[in-house]
Order: structure tokens, then sequence, then C-alpha cells
């Protein structure tokens, strides 16, 4: 009976130490990184599968024991991660189990439309009707991410942004949201610095409330997705309502994703006494009180 028990303790013994073998001592001593996958929806044991197949452990239930040993097996999180040979079962639990992903990061422009950000995505198609809500900023992001979830971080910025004291100031002059990101959009298209966009605020929202046309060149560039700031009598023709040459007031919606200053901009005109306004090629911007000087400075500066 003493040897049975001394059996039966030697092999218990034994297993401990081939667990404690099997989780502390890595499956190899190369430092070497290598590019590890978890995907959406895998649990535990496609993990461990996993990691066997690509020798970064020794054995999967070594993984699968301490991951249960430790209560984490609901806190891997899927994406890519950075592993090597050298590390062992703990610190591979604690890499994925951290979401301490391979990263990069992506800068979507101020003034950038859907189109653009399409491109530079290149992930799919964006739903038009997102023009001018998506936030143009600095994001981290994850190679597992889907559009979906970038698009979300884009939103959520952008509800972050508009903060509730800038809703009640646009609430407070009898506007919409979606008004003035409209406008926001246009001036982020036209004119390049702050001051100059607050003038061209208060030039635009003058206009419209004189029932002038607008004629804000970016909005005749965004239907033909041009660039130029010289249109031509065919494109000034152009049918549509975001043409604000042929059609008063605002188009019926955002021509760009504009940043914080163009929207704090169309919050905040200012009232001068310029009708028209034009750009330079070297982005400055040019204000006329009549017809005659905007067209004297059409001649010196635009031809």
């Amino acid at each position: 009976m003493k040897y049975f028990i001394l059996i039966i303790i030697i092999l218990v013994l034994s297993a401990g130490l081939l667990i404690l073998w099997g989780v502390y001592s890595p499956a190899g001593s190369s430092e070497e990184l290598v590019v590890f996958l978890v995907k959406k929806g895998e649990g535990l044991n496609q993990i461990a599968e996993n990691l066997q197949e690509q020798d970064l452990i020794k054995n999967k239930y070594f993984f699968i024991a301490y991951t249960l040993f430790k209560k984490q097996e609901k806190d891997l999180i899927a994406g890519e991660y950075e592993l090597s040979y050298s590390m062992n079962v703990p610190k591979i639990l604690q890499k994925i189990s951290s979401g301490d992903r391979i990263k990069r990061i992506i800068t979507i422009i101020e003034g950038w439309t859907v189109k653009d950000i399409e491109q530079k995505l290149n992930m799919g198609e964006i739903d038009p009707s997102l023009e001018g809500y998506l936030f143009p900023d600095t994001y981290e992001i994850h190679p597992d991410d889907e559009l979906a979830d970038i698009i979300k971080k884009m939103q959520d910025n952008f509800n972050k942004k508009i903060t509730e004291e800038i809703r009640q100031k646009i609430t407070a002059q009898q506007k919409a949201l979606e008004q003035v990101i409209i406008m926001a959009s246009i001036l982020e298209r036209e004119v390049q610095t702050l001051e100059d966009k607050k003038v061209v605020s208060g030039i635009l929202w003058k206009r419209m409330d004189n029932n002038m046309f607008l004629q804000a060149d970016a909005t005749v560039t965004y239907i033909t997705g041009g660039k130029s700031t010289e249109l031509t009598k065919e494109e000034l023709a152009i049918d549509s309502p975001y043409n604000t040459y042929k059609y008063k007031g605002l188009p019926p919606g955002p021509i760009s994703n504009p940043g914080l200053n163009s929207i704090l901009a169309a919050i905040h005109p200012v009232k001068t006494k310029y009708w028209f306004y034009l750009s330079t090629s070297e982005a400055e911007t040019i204000f006329s009180t009549t017809l005659a000087e905007h067209e004297a400075a059409r001649q010196k500066y635009l031809k």
C-alpha cells in the first residue's frame, strides 16, 4: 500500500513538474518576432491550437490549462500580435488578454470627402450620407478592424468634438446642426485660415439672409470631383442642387468632412462690409465690397 501511495505521489509530482515545465518554459530561445492572429469569434481551444501550430507553445493543453486556471478564457482579444518563441505561456496570455495588438496610425485630412476616405482605407464603400460627420483626425486602427469599426471611431469622435456647449450655441442661433456642418464643409474647401473662414462664414450667411446665391466654387468641384479653382461655363451651368451658382441656399448636404475650426467658424461668423471673396494661387483670400471690386480682383489674381 505504501508503495502504491508513493507511486501516486511520484506521478502527481511528475505531472505537476511537467505542467510547470510546459507553462513556464518557452517553446524556443529565438527572440525573433512573429505575427500571430486571433480571429474574431475564435475560442480558447482554437487559439491554443494555432499557437501550437506556429510552434509558439509546446502543447496546446498547457495554454488551455493555464488560461482556465487564471480564469481568463473570456479575456482573449481578437487582433494581430507580435510574439516570439522565447515567450512562455504566461507572457503570451498576458499579451493576448491585454489587447496589446499590432496597430497602425491613419490620418484623415480636414476637408476630405467620403470618397477620399474610401481611397485611403481601401476597405469598401462608405455610406454617402455620412459625408460631413466623419471627423478628420489621427486614428489608431488594428488589422482586424472592419470598416464599420473605423467609421464608428470617426462618428464617436465627431460626437465628442461637437460638445453640448456647441450644440446649444447652434440652437440659440435657430440653426440646425446639419446647416452648420454643411456651411463648415464649404468653408473647409474654400479658404485656409481660421480668420478667413470666419469672414467668409459671415459673407455666406449674409448672402443667404439676402436671398443671394452662395456661389461657392467648392460646391461645383464636389459635383465634378475636380480640384481646379477656375470653373468653366459648362461646370457653372451643371443642374445639380449642389451647384450654388444655380440654386440658392445651402446644398442638400455637406461637401466634405470639416475640422473643428471650420465648424466653429460656421458658428461664429464675423460681420464685415464684404460681399465677395476669392482665393489666389498662394491660398491668400482677397475680399471685396462690390461686384466691380471683385471682378477687378479676379482679373488681377486669377488671370
